[in-house]
């Protein structure tokens, strides 16, 4: 039997008097991917925030590998370690190097001397088709490359749980593919991901769950071929007939 990665038990969020996430239950079984999707506003990204800690939860548990992460006195940047999160903004440090932005991490965190991070780093970046700019500063990049070398550094601090948050909606839509083929890749190899994504395409071709989220609850969930071929909810086809009007699936 699989071993479960992840469980979230009736989580609710609320920001003032809006409630955006209403009661949440998801299971994550390990090297499972699980692609969230739905209209904007709907939580994905507040749920994403709220598993890594970013956001304190209003009620409900959340268990990574067996141990409650929401539980009082738990050491949040501990929990933070074994976690890699990629947002939509590439969030790289301007005035340093490729190769600098990767390993501060394990450096800082994971107390890994220079030379056993550099050398992580650099097989990472000559993985993912970066070797070359392992020496440039993030505004010599497209996009495509930031959000690449932004996964890269997730990667470097060798997270059991990889969370993704729409990486590619800031991007040209020429520059998505190659963002999207690290993605195809790390699934392959068995990294445990939860991904927020507009790329149906994706979720269709690579998750092995989709879960269907509106107004801050999980609505439906199944595999891909019952999501995208036959959903059950009216509002779930609502949204999918949209996507394919829009030419996006």
């Amino acid at each position: 039997m699989t071993e479960t990665a992840l469980r979230i038990e009736g989580l609710h969020k609320s920001f003032g008097k809006l409630e955006v996430l209403r009661g949440i239950d998801l299971e994550l079984a390990e090297h499972e991917v699980v692609c969230l999707i739905g209209a904007s506003g709907s939580g994905k990204s507040t749920l994403l925030r709220c598993v890594n800690l970013l956001e304190p939860i209003d009620a409900g548990r959340i268990v990574l590998h067996g141990e409650e992460i929401t539980a009082p006195g738990t050491d949040v940047n501990r929990v933070r370690r074994g976690i890699g999160i990629v947002f939509q903004a590439f969030n790289l440090f301007p005035h340093m190097s490729v190769v600098e932005n990767v390993t501060l991490g394990p450096r800082k965190a994971l107390g890994l001397p220079k030379a056993e991070a550099r050398a992580r780093g650099d097989e990472l970046l000559a993985r993912f088709g970066l070797a070359a700019k392992r020496d440039d500063y993030p505004d010599r990049l497209s996009g495509g490359q930031q959000q690449r070398v932004a996964i890269v550094r997730a990667l470097a601090m060798q997270p059991r749980l990889l969370l993704l948050d729409e990486v590619t909606s800031a991007l040209d839509p020429e520059l998505v593919a190659e963002v999207l083929e690290v993605m195809r890749e790390l699934a392959a190899e068995g990294m445990t991901m939860l991904v927020a994504t507009h790329e149906m395409g994706f979720a269709r071709d690579v998750a092995h769950r989709v879960c269907f989220l509106d107004g801050g609850a999980i609505l439906e969930e199944g595999t891909p071929a019952e999501i995208f071929a036959a959903p059950r909810e009216p509002r779930t086809r609502q949204f999918l007939e949209r996507i394919v009007e829009a030419g996006r699936l």
